[in-house]
């Protein structure tokens, strides 16, 4: 089996993570969704009482982080969302996760989705793609997100949260928000989930198979 990396990156709910899990099947490839790591992290700083801001606190944390840290059920939502974002601008942290991640993938390879997979993790995937959908419409996927997990969340709240992650992710001085130079922006505006997959399917079907020997 190929050890192809197939990077994918974008904003806070335009869909990368169900798309690069039903690539990893697609492809026979394990699946990471390096978003949850962060979210992790930014669950252990809040369980000890301390602010995600807190560089020392959070770096700690990401050295501490056990696997079944991963299994939390409460990653999700706008509290871990604003953790997340906070531990994730901390440099000492990212540098704790990326063996973590770089790790993940060397022996079988893997899809991986987050916001610098393409860019710091694996400058040399295989495969780059950069997932993007208009604000309005990634707030309304979030909020039926959280409303099938029976939160009740306020649509407009939902829209500045996704707003202000939005601005955190691009301003961060420690590996921005940015798509990759050589990465393929797939817009999932106006797709569905079975079109925008159709879509992300075939880039990468008509891109591996003219690689032949992957190298990352």
């Amino acid at each position: 089996m190929a050890r192809w990396i197939i990077a994918i990156d974008g904003p806070a709910a335009a869909g990368k993570g169900t798309l690069a899990r039903r690539l990893a099947t697609h492809l026979g490839l394990p699946y990471l969704d390096t978003g949850l790591l962060y979210r992790a992290v930014g669950r252990r700083v809040l369980d000890l009482g301390l602010s995600p801001s807190d560089a020392v606190a959070a770096e700690q944390a990401a050295r501490a982080l056990q696997p079944e840290d991963l299994e939390r059920s409460d990653l999700r939502g706008p509290e871990a969302d604003a953790a997340a974002a906070a531990v994730a601008s901390v440099a000492g942290v990212r540098a704790a996760l990326l063996a973590f991640q770089r790790n993940f993938g060397a022996d079988r390879g893997a899809v991986l989705d987050g916001r610098d997979v393409g860019t710091v993790v694996f400058p040399n995937a295989d495969l780059k793609l950069f997932v993007i959908a208009t604000p309005e419409a990634r707030a309304h996927r979030r909020w039926l997100e959280l409303r099938d997990r029976g939160i009740n969340a306020d649509p407009a709240e939902v829209e500045r949260d996704i707003r202000a992650r939005d601005q955190q992710d691009a301003a961060r001085t420690i590996a921005p928000l940015r798509p990759a130079n050589d990465a393929v922006v797939i817009d999932t505006t106006s797709l569905d989930r079975d079109a925008a997959f159709a879509a992300v399917r075939d880039v990468a079907d008509d891109r591996l198979s003219a690689v032949r020997s992957p190298q990352f």
